[in-house]
């Protein structure tokens, strides 16, 4: 198998964790990668977007372009086609996938959670609050979206048959998630919700994984709650998107012991 040259491509990639994450994948996994970070003003994407397809024999997409890619591909692949939205591009084909809401799922799973039948509360409709939303109501959960932003809660609603909530009220959920980004880059050490709502519920999950920590999952901890950051879902999704490069189809108990050894990994790097 040839050495594969893939990349993500994002406004500010400059700290992301993904290089060191596929290319300890992809090691395990038995092939070998070059996984370069590509940071784009926003304004130069369509100019440079050409260059990506040449280069990389398949990139990964984050924030802000997931959507910006899409009149440069020719065919859009399972989730992909529902949300709309890419994180995964095969070149040669030019095929956009999303792995995103593959990576939540299985992170809640391999931590114990199982959504179906449960009251979720999901903070956010932006892109990860998407992915969470269909996949949880999928699988049979009672999905409520909060966004600061009416009518995107709605939207979602209206595309996933989630219920849209005007208003964040003190009642019991089994899970609350929060996918707002709040309590990461300047608003480290805020929490989107108190801890009154925080107390009503069993388990909350953080897809923000810098800080390991958030002011959220510190609150929810301190009354007792069980509490999932979102590492596992960054490394699940890295990993299914390196199953697609590589042309292997995905193993749920291997991908959870790849993530307990790359957290060995990281310890000892």
């Amino acid at each position: 198998m040839k050495k594969l040259k893939l990349a993500v491509v994002g406004k500010d990639v400059s700290k992301s964790s993904s290089p060191q994450m596929h290319r300890f994948i992809a090691e395990n996994l038995g092939a070998e990668i070059e996984y370069g970070k590509i940071s784009v003003p926003p304004e130069e994407f369509p100019a440079r977007a050409e260059e990506f397809f040449k280069e990389y024999d398949g990139f990964n997409v984050t924030i802000p372009f997931k959507l910006d890619v899409l009149p440069y591909l020719t065919s859009l692949e399972g989730d992909a086609k529902t949300f709309g939205a890419v994180n995964t591009v095969v070149s040669a084909t030019r095929t956009g996938y999303n792995t995103d809401g593959l990576g939540f799922m299985l992170m809640l799973r391999n931590a114990g959670v199982e959504p179906a039948g449960k009251e979720v509360l999901l903070l956010g409709a932006g892109g990860a609050g998407r992915s969470a939303a269909k996949e949880l109501s999928d699988c049979g959960a009672a999905v409520y979206v909060y966004d600061k932003r009416a009518e995107s809660a709605q939207k979602l609603a209206e595309e996933f048959g989630v219920t849209a909530v005007a208003e964040i009220i003190n009642r019991r959920y089994d899970v609350i998630i929060n996918a707002t980004g709040v309590g990461m880059h300047k608003t480290e050490g805020i929490s989107p919700v108190g801890e009154e709502l925080l107390s009503l519920c069993d388990t909350a999950v953080d897809l923000i994984y810098v800080p390991p920590k958030s002011k959220f999952l510190e609150i929810a901890e301190s009354l007792g709650k069980k509490i999932i950051n979102g590492e596992a879902m960054l490394f699940y999704q890295a990993y299914y998107a390196e199953c697609i490069y590589l042309g292997i189809s995905p193993d749920e108990k291997l991908a959870k012991e790849l993530f307990v050894n790359y957290q060995k990994f990281c310890k000892e790097a």
